[in-house]
């Protein structure tokens, strides 16, 4: 069975960064394609930022030159480093394997 588990989560400041992490079992990140995503108030869950098995990775256009994706292949974690967040980056963001399973989600809030 597979589990995912988020981390990293919490209030910080506009401008400010927080570093997510995504820890597995039953599940070898590096075969798979594994994403962050995210469900701000009232809105739909988007794509973040997603890596696939090569390590290539591909990012929502509103994050583009703010966060990075990556992952530890050694350790199976996933990573989301968030830099110069705003207050539009707040909401619940939940680690994904392959489309499917979900992790509980830990929540951003970007207020100062």
């Amino acid at each position: 069975q597979v589990q995912l588990v988020e981390s990293g989560g919490g209030l910080v400041q506009p401008g400010g960064s927080l570093r997510l992490s995504c820890a597995a079992s039953g599940i070898i990140f590096r075969l798979n394609t594994m994403g962050w995503y995210r469900q701000g108030p009232g809105k739909q869950r988007d794509l973040v930022a997603r890596i696939i098995s090569t390590g290539n990775t591909n990012y929502a256009d509103s994050v583009k030159g703010r966060f990075t994706i990556s992952r530890d292949d050694d350790k199976n974690t996933m990573y989301l480093q968030m830099n110069s967040l705003k207050p539009e980056d707040t909401a619940v963001y939940y680690c994904n394997a392959n489309g499917m399973v979900w992790g509980q989600g830990t929540q951003v809030t970007v207020s100062s």
